[in-house]
């Protein structure tokens, strides 16, 4: 009896995976010559006019990675739609896969802002009364930059889980560590070329963010690695007026620093939750204890 019991807990959950899939749609937008894909997953008798969280994935990520599919999946069971978008790092109709680090890289950081905001507009298009913006990691920055800076009445809330910190100090010693070359000598090259108008050269690097022997343009260098204080997400909160999320968790080594800088942050529309036991992609339970948070929050 205990086999058939497991047969069967099996084949539900393979029937309830399936069933969740079927739910889910590609759509696409044109934003330029650029198609933007994503998936849009709506709740049992929902539509977009009840409302939509956009979901955006983390650094050189995809759409379909765990923690984008396991929200999708538990904000549908709690009746939320959802549209996880892929971001295309400058390549027309990027798959659903991690980034081809053999690309030359021509897209920036800030991108997602645009990407995000083309987003925005076709879900309005769609009849979306209201939407939550929830980012991931590095797309946890992004979508704090994005409130900060693209306010609309569309947007509802804004949910950041992990969000990335930055440390110029920090980051230029880890990539010497990694790289063997001090970042400070790659970005003066690419300002050089940016600032003589040759931002789309090519430049031949030991690495670009994850990627080792990397080409990208120096527009891309200068976007992924010169100072600017909106990349560490603490210093946008003051900037964003809508209700704000930001979930962490206690085990994260990848934004360790992320308590110590919220401290002393004080705002009325902030709210800050800890999962207990976590890391930085709330794997398994953690997920669920992820999502009943940001359904706490959004209270629709």
């Amino acid at each position: 009896m205990l086999k058939i019991s497991h047969m069967t807990a099996a084949l539900t959950l393979a029937l309830g995976m399936a069933f969740s899939t079927a739910q889910a749609d590609e759509v696409t937008v044109k934003q330029g010559d650029t198609t933007l894909r994503g998936e849009l997953t709506l709740a049992d008798g929902k539509t977009a006019k009840d409302g939509v969280v956009l979901l955006l994935h983390g650094t050189f990520a995809h759409n379909k990675m765990e923690i984008m599919q396991a929200l999708a999946d538990l904000l549908k069971e709690k009746g939320y739609n959802t549209l996880a978008v892929n971001l295309s790092f400058s390549v027309d109709k990027r798959p659903s896969d991690m980034l081809d680090c053999k690309i030359e890289h021509k897209h920036k950081h800030e991108d997602a802002i645009a990407e995000l905001d083309t987003w925005m507009n076709w879900l309005k298009e769609q009849g979306a009364s209201k939407v939550v913006v929830l980012g991931h990691s590095r797309g946890g920055n992004q979508a704090a930059w994005y409130a900060a800076e693209k306010d609309s009445a569309l947007l509802d809330k804004v949910v950041a889980v992990a969000p990335a910190t930055a440390d110029p100090d920090k980051a230029s010693k880890e990539y010497e560590e990694r790289y063997k070359k001090p970042l400070a000598d790659i970005l003066a090259e690419a300002q050089k070329l940016v600032d003589a108008g040759k931002g789309d050269t090519v430049m031949e690097l030991p690495g670009l963010v994850y990627c080792e022997n990397a080409k990208a343009t120096a527009n891309s260098v200068i976007g992924y690695y010169k100072t600017d204080e909106r990349r560490n997400t603490p210093n946008l909160l003051s900037k964003i007026k809508k209700p704000m999320l930001i979930v962490m968790g206690s085990a994260d080594e990848v934004v360790a620093d992320l308590p110590a800088k919220l401290e002393g942050i004080k705002q009325e529309n902030l709210k800050l939750e800890t999962v207990e036991g976590a890391d930085h992609f709330f794997l398994d339970l953690y997920a669920d204890e992820l999502a009943d948070k940001v359904v706490g929050f959004v209270g629709w």
